[in-house]
């Protein structure tokens, strides 16, 4: 029975049985003429979960770094300045791709548990007068302090300053799990992958380019051969590929997207809600702190929480995995040692939920932490005893 408790890591998420079904396919001509039955309603299906409808969405075969690296390369040029926060172990590592690059990274260091300063971005905009800085990046969701940013806020510090940037915008551990508005808010580089929101195996790396970010892939001077828009976007509009395509993980998106419009994209964001409410009060229960400072940065795909001084929170996460064969997510970077994480996105109920709050709090027990057994869970328990009318059942 070994390997049948789910995992509370922010990604890989599990996977349901419908989608496992889905992604077990014998191999099939990618350049068959009916490849495009498939393909076509997978992209056009995307533009619904990224609300977008003027932008164009494509896949890579790859995680989302490889998507972050598409988005570079595509739109930008050595030399080319970008603004980007640092504020989590994700937007540290945009950076160092960034510099990786040859462009020219303006940072603005900011405490970990805070999300994107829109205020100091309106500040460092409105001073470049001669708009040398080309695009603005941020993390929508930095999963190594369970912190969500405003993207809202941060295009309206942008048109406040009059400076015409470009704004991309990692979406990896929020899109499908938590409202992302790619065109209301301004957005004009998404980027995303299959293994958190959409519930399945990392593999395929989906970027979002609005009208704007398109017509700067023409100019832009990156060498780029495998993450190329352009003989993508010519491909797609073919109804292939210009390469091997990852054919299982593309079915397995178009039955996930299924399930995403089975359920409802805004009941699938308040499940995430209720169920990332119920590990926050759970928390409280313990006595511990999340890494977000304050509640509207709270994450409703996953949540770090600091252990007690004195304690380690890595022993306590290989303490879980040993004793109970459950994954919780380490600290990173400035988390190290420090902090824990609970994934709580993808295919989750409040049930499965509580047996990973269970598990932890068994674990710290064990270990000798100030934490009563029982006591976050009963909290959890209180909460989703008093909210399960107002959420609808996850899409079997």
């Amino acid at each position: 029975m070994s390997g049948q408790n789910p995992v509370f890591i922010p990604g890989p998420t599990n996977i349901p049985d419908r989608l496992r079904r889905a992604m077990d396919v014998q191999t099939t001509d990618h350049r068959a003429p009916d490849f495009v039955e498939l393909f076509a309603p997978v992209l056009s299906n995307l533009k619904k979960v990224f609300k977008t409808e003027s932008g164009q969405v494509v896949l890579f075969p790859a995680s989302g770094t490889g998507g972050w690296e598409a988005a570079i390369t595509n739109i930008l040029s050595p030399g080319d300045k970008v603004l980007i926060a640092r504020y989590g172990m994700f937007s540290h590592r945009w950076i160092d791709l960034c510099q990786r690059h040859n462009l020219d990274v303006e940072v603005i260091e900011c405490e970990w548990g805070t999300g994107a300063p829109a205020d100091l971005f309106a500040e460092r905009l409105s001073a470049d007068t001669e708009h040398r800085i080309k695009a603005v990046l941020v993390t929508h969701n930095e999963t190594a302090t369970g912190v969500l940013s405003d993207i809202n806020a941060v295009r309206e510090a942008m048109n406040a300053s009059s400076h015409p940037a470009l704004l991309f915008v990692d979406c990896v551990s929020s899109l499908a799990s938590m409202d992302f508005r790619m065109e209301e808010w301004g957005v004009d580089l998404a980027i995303a992958g299959s293994q958190k929101g959409f519930m399945l195996t990392t593999g395929v790396a989906i970027v979002a380019f609005s009208e704007k970010a398109i017509e700067a892939t023409r100019s832009a001077t990156c060498p780029r051969t495998f993450f190329d828009f352009g003989d993508m976007a010519g491909a797609n509009a073919r109804g292939g590929f210009p390469y091997t395509p990852p054919l299982q993980l593309i079915h397995g998106l178009s039955a996930a997207m299924e399930m995403l419009f089975d359920e409802g994209l805004d009941n699938v964001f308040a499940r995430h809600f209720r169920l990332a409410e119920g590990v926050r009060q759970a928390v409280k229960a313990w006595g511990l702190r999340l890494c977000a400072k304050s509640p509207e940065l709270y994450s409703d795909s996953v949540s770090a929480i600091f252990v007690p001084e004195g304690f380690n929170s890595d022993e306590l996460t290989n303490h879980a995995y040993d004793a109970y064969s459950v994954s919780f997510g380490v600290g990173l970077g400035e988390m190290g040692g420090k902090a824990f994480r609970i994934g709580h996105l993808g295919s989750l109920t409040d049930v499965m939920v509580l047996s990973g709050l269970a598990t932890i709090e068994m674990a710290m027990v064990d270990l000798d932490y100030p934490v009563q057994l029982g006591s976050g869970v009963a909290a959890a328990q209180d909460y989703y005893r008093k909210t399960t009318g107002l959420a609808l059942s996850q899409a079997a």
